[in-house]
């Protein structure tokens, strides 16, 4: 079989290669994969068509700056996707991208398409999904109450699992370990997590800095730790130099990929608490039983828009799932150290009620329910059939 994959930045990536490997472990034959992918889909035979790295940018002021390099890269894959004529044409996640592509590819063929990652039509924006409809054919679900949303706007939906739930988790011990090499003994250790996109860490890397220097005050024993992802190193540290205080930077370059992984996981293991961008992070720091508070800002442009649209109380996907509000949250204009040092602080002092929803949320994103990469290979054959 040949599949045409698309995946925009690295969470995508990471759901195309487990993706990969569940299609790996059912079909009888090899199957083709080629389309956009970053190192870990690549690694696994993915012959992309250009770097994945060039499409991962986010909110609506960035598109619009890069607008006329997006839309070629757009027509470019669609042209690709058509030429290549898969048995289905997987985009994963990263709409603004991919959600155009498949306009294209609908107009001109009738690959089957089935889109990873449902839209988030239950926090903003409900439209998308009947818009969605008209050129997506199947979607693949990771949080368990989106299919209603999708079968109801006329596609396809399973709730196949959210990769969270089968990622390693360091032991305990080796959260130990992680403390002594970097001797932070009993002292709190605060996880600074400014995004994983150029554009979030822009935005939000000032603001996180801002934050630390006060909670420093308040708090002067603590170690503040800030896991760089590979692709925006630069960028973190790059805005760290501009902190005041000393922090502790986990470059992945200092390791080989491997370690540095291993590395990344014992700080999250070890922290006490975590400030970050809102996202799938939370989820990460949910597997790992680390209190949370949340911040999130963005460019001028997109907070007025999106501030109009959203519907609901929370975005952190931790209250969501487990229908609690327990973890704190600041959203734009509200992302301020006034409002966050007191929420990390007190979260430090009394995470009982959090650790309970994160295991809540474990539970319900089907923790020990197999493996979301071959539950979305099963489903995507399924409705293949």
């Amino acid at each position: 079989m040949k599949f045409y994959i698309i995946a925009g930045e690295p969470s995508g990536d990471r759901l195309g290669a487990s993706l990969i490997e569940g299609l790996d472990s059912i079909l009888s034959q090899p199957a083709d994969f080629r389309g956009v992918g970053g190192s870990m889909m690549i690694d696994l035979g993915l012959d992309s068509l250009f770097p994945m790295e060039e499409i991962a940018i986010m909110g609506i002021g960035e598109i619009l700056a890069n607008y006329r390099f997006f839309k070629k890269r757009i027509a470019q894959t669609a042209k690709a996707v058509i030429a290549a004529s898969p048995d289905a044409l997987i985009t994963i996640d990263s709409p603004e991208f991919n959600l155009r592509v498949a306009e294209l590819v609908r107009k001109k063929s009738d690959i089957p398409i089935i889109h990873y990652v449902a839209p988030t039509v239950w926090a903003w924006r409900p439209q998308r999904a009947l818009r969605m409809a008209k050129h997506v054919d199947h979607v693949l679900a990771l949080l368990p109450f989106e299919p209603h949303y999708m079968q109801e706007a006329g596609m396809s939906c399973d709730f196949v699992g959210h990769p969270v739930v089968e990622e390693p988790v360091a032991t305990l011990n080796a959260a130990a370990a992680f403390r002594v090499r970097y001797d932070i003994g009993d002292a709190p250790l605060v996880l600074c997590l400014p995004g994983s996109r150029r554009s979030e860490i822009k935005h939000l890397a000032p603001i996180f800095g801002r934050t630390i220097a006060k909670l420093k005050a308040a708090s002067p024993q603590s170690v503040i730790v800030v896991p760089a992802a590979e692709l925006v190193v630069a960028e973190v540290r790059g805005q760290i130099s501009k902190w005041q205080d000393d922090v502790i930077v986990l470059d992945p370059r200092d390791h080989c990929p491997d370690q540095a992984l291993l590395h990344k996981r014992a700080a999250f293991r070890a922290a006490d608490v975590a400030l970050a961008a809102s996202g799938t992070v939370s989820l990460e720091l949910a597997a790992n039983e680390t209190p949370m508070v949340i911040g999130y800002d963005m460019g001028w442009l997109s907070r007025q828009i999106i501030g109009r649209m959203v519907k609901t109380d929370t975005v952190t996907l931790v209250n969501l799932v487990s229908k609690t509000r327990h973890v704190p949250e600041f959203i734009g204009k509200k992302c301020s150290p006034k409002n966050l040092v007191p929420a990390l602080l007190k979260t430090l002092e009394s995470p009982k009620d959090q650790l309970a929803a994160m295991q809540t949320t474990m539970d319900l994103l089907g923790r020990k329910q197999g493996s979301p990469g071959e539950r979305a290979a099963v489903s995507v054959l399924e409705f293949l059939k």
